[in-house]
């Protein structure tokens, strides 16, 4: 249920609503917009029927939602959300754009490719630290050295870090080095690290869906990372396993304008890993960027041949600049940036 408070309520007013749907046995949430407060009463609202919140002081209404994804959806919050971080804005006018290699390999490399997407437009930049991989024998990544070399690549271009958390142990190592937390598709329904990350409310968190999730079920996995009291949520489509074998996955870009409907978060798309090959990348980046996406992330290798992982789906620098440009203007005839 969602208590809309009247514009003007005061502190004492919005407290004493908090109060009594904790008094029942619910969990309060405050979302505070620029015009209106609106508190969520997460729980089973059931326990909500004898407590006559409407009628208290300062509340104008007080509605049921019928989404099961209550943090997440459009009836909680009308407005698209908006993710700050430093003077970008992930989910504005402006399209974000990720990139660098899947996983982190050498300093030097990584420093290299760094500046040559940075030079292109890109706004954040992409590494994998750890690596899930369907082989135990496969390169798993470097770990914490990955993670140093990130923060060495931060601090030498100025681009903001993603990369992804396997296991809830390494969060105090990964927040150490990371600007925005990546779930992957694999612990997409990994409910306890998605509370773990959740429960820390410092940085964004990117979720990217499972490999055969629906949007429901794609939406009530960040439900557990905003009911866990992270509202820095964003979503990515990297594409689902279906009958084709010719892509690696296959990118549903319905998934953009869908979710746009049905929540206020922001959507990332990943082209990179939907079509596995390179030369697929970049009209599907073009054409996400049509769809609405609110950034796309797309894997650059200076050497896809030699990539300890991926090198098929990777696109060379020179190729990500001359897609930046075709990008750029797609955005402006969708009435967005690059």
């Amino acid at each position: 249920m969602i208590i809309v408070l009247k514009a003007g309520a005061t502190p004492e007013e919005i407290e004493s609503v908090v109060g009594r749907i904790r008094q029942a046995g619910l969990e309060p949430q405050v979302l505070r917009g620029t015009e209106r407060t609106v508190v969520a009463a997460l729980g089973d609202e059931r326990l909500l029927q004898s407590v006559p919140l409407a009628t208290l002081a300062g509340v104008e209404e007080a509605l049921p939602i019928l989404a099961p994804y209550k943090l997440a959806s459009r009836e909680f919050k009308h407005d698209d959300t908006t993710i700050s971080l430093g003077n970008l804005v992930i989910g504005g006018k402006k399209i974000v754009l990720m990139a660098g290699p899947c996983s982190v390999e050498t300093q030097d490399r990584l420093i290299s490719i760094a500046e040559s997407v940075k030079a292109a437009g890109a706004t954040i930049l992409r590494g994998g630290a750890f690596k899930p991989r369907t082989s135990p024998h496969a390169f798993q990544g470097l770990g914490e050295e990955g993670l140093e070399y990130l923060s060495e690549a931060r601090r030498k271009t100025g681009l903001p870090v993603i990369t992804e958390i396997m296991d809830p142990r390494d969060l105090p190592l990964i927040m150490a080095h990371a600007d925005i937390i990546q779930i992957g598709a694999r612990n997409m329904q990994n409910f306890r690290l998605l509370s773990e990350v959740g429960a820390q409310r410092e940085k964004p968190v990117m979720l990217k869906r499972g490999l055969s999730a629906t949007l429901k079920e794609f939406l009530l996995s960040a439900e557990y990372i905003l009911a866990a009291g992270n509202t820095q949520v964003m979503l990515c489509e990297r594409g689902v396993r279906t009958f084709e074998t010719e892509t690696r996955n296959t990118l549903d870009l319905s998934a953009v304008p869908v979710l746009r409907k049905l929540s206020h978060l922001p959507i990332i798309v990943d082209p990179s890993h939907a079509v596995g090959k390179s030369c697929f990348v970049a009209p599907m980046a073009k054409a996400a960027v049509a769809a609405g996406a609110d950034g796309i992330m797309i894997e650059v290798h200076s050497h896809p041949q030699e990539a300890y992982c991926d090198g098929d789906q990777a696109v060379l620098p020179a190729d990500f600049t001359r897609l930046v440009g075709q990008m750029r203007r797609i955005a402006q005839a969708v009435d967005r940036e690059i």
